[in-house]
């Protein structure tokens, strides 16, 4: 069987880990391919339970598929101790979880210099979780990184993170006044997690291959979204890895051939988290309606989202980038109870007109929206089941954003329950 890549299709936050969920059920793994602990998936269960994942795959909530954290993520192995041992004590089985040997590891330094820099940078900071996610990054291309396997071997790890503070401490010493870092204590503490995760450590890449030669299907899940993609996201207020569907091969080691269909998850509305140009932006009670009556708080850091109308010119760029298939829209009843429901079409860029995205980083900070205005409904969508028992208003409403976008949207999202969605096209 072939691969399905599920990825965000606008800065992230738009429902991920609800549409792996559901899917969770028809698959038998979940791959994480990237990112780190900066961000989060919030899932409800059938039973109504509500959990926070960080870093593990959320496939590992569904009992009989196999999470995988792929070699392009960044694990900090004390917080996935952590999270699995949160997971666990509420009954989820764990057993099954798999770590790429080939994934690189958060350090103490990475965290120490994430943070520091950040405040360094003052008003012209990008606004990450300063959670070491970016400096590991830039070790694992700058090739001084500490791999999951350097675990497993005492000496590697000593020497590694040996020469990995010779110039780190010099930095966190003597450009910000910072102590230094014992290498000894960090050896000592991350042999510790050594110990528990042992058993998880494997090569994934071989896992997977052999799943999908066997007919298995697999299900690839990125952390952030198309508009946070280190090459083709709103640079430098960005992630540092890649999110879309080219980095989710890189980042589990399964060739483009083996996957058939991306599918986008799109917010019927924007928002952002963080630093950096938002051209739809809301200031006024419409943001603070779509900020309130969708819960936009994020899931790692509890900071308040940024809150838009709904963007085409970033809409059809994600599905270019990403190969976009099926789109799968969340949060539409969030804009039940509108007179209004504005669409971005384009951009005023310096008195002309653009639909797409423009190729300059100024030209996103100066482009101004162009919107169309729709009727908006008043009714209640959360309990609807088929397209047909949408307000008509609604309906247009999603078939626009549908033409904007350049691809089909298979499933409209209701509410936050597992089972509040439209289906028009199956997924799988």
């Amino acid at each position: 069987m072939p691969a399905i890549v599920v990825v965000g299709a606008q800065w992230g936050d738009e429902g991920k880990g609800k549409v792996a969920d559901l899917l969770g059920g028809r698959v038998d793994y979940v791959v994480r391919y990237q990112g780190g602990n900066n961000a989060g998936h919030t899932v409800v269960t059938p039973d109504g339970e509500k959990f926070a994942i960080h870093l593990t795959p959320v496939g590992i909530l569904t009992p009989g598929v196999t999470p995988v954290i792929g070699n392009g993520v960044v694990v900090d192995p004390k917080f996935l101790l952590h999270e699995i041992d949160g997971l666990a004590a509420r009954g989820v089985d764990i057993s099954r979880l798999l770590i790429s040997g080939d994934a690189h590891l958060v350090m103490p330094h990475h965290r120490a210099l994430d943070r520091v820099v950040e405040r360094y940078l003052g008003s012209a900071r990008i606004g990450t979780t300063g959670r070491g996610i970016g400096p590991a990054y830039g070790d694992k291309v700058g090739r001084v990184g500490i791999r999951v396997q350097d675990l497993l071997d005492p000496g590697i790890l000593a020497q590694k993170l040996e020469l990995a503070l010779r110039e780190k401490n010099q930095v966190l010493v003597k450009v910000y006044n910072r102590k230094a870092i014992d290498a000894e204590a960090v050896v000592a503490e991350y042999l510790g997690y050594a110990d528990r995760l042992a058993p998880f450590i494997t090569d994934t890449r071989l896992e997977l291959d052999r799943a999908l030669t066997r007919g298995d299907n697999v299900l690839l899940e990125g952390a952030q979204a198309t508009m946070l993609d280190v090459d083709h996201g709103t640079y430098p207020f960005v992630t540092s890895s890649n999110p879309t569907t080219g980095g989710a091969c890189v980042g589990s080691g399964i060739p483009p051939t083996r996957i058939d269909r991306v599918i986008g998850i799109i917010k019927a509305y924007t928002t952002r988290v963080g630093a950096g140009p938002f051209p739809t932006e809301l200031f006024d009670e419409y943001g603070q309606h779509l900020l309130k009556t969708g819960g936009e708080y994020g899931v790692t850091t509890g900071r308040e989202r940024r809150c838009g109308w709904f963007d085409s010119v970033i809409g059809r760029h994600a599905v270019r980038v990403n190969g976009i298939t099926d789109l799968f829209l969340t949060k539409a009843d969030v804009l039940s109870s509108l007179d209004k429901v504005p669409i971005c079409v384009g951009y005023e860029i310096d008195g002309e007109y653009h639909e797409e995205m423009p190729m300059t980083q100024t030209g996103l900070h100066h482009a101004v929206p162009r919107y169309e205005y729709h009727d908006g409904w008043w009714e209640d969508i959360s309990e609807c089941r088929k397209f047909a028992d949408l307000p008509k208003n609604a309906q247009t409403y999603i078939e626009r954003l549908e033409e904007l976008c350049g691809a089909r949207i298979s499933v409209v999202g209701v509410g936050p329950g597992r089972d509040q969605n439209i289906v028009r096209h199956e997924l799988l």
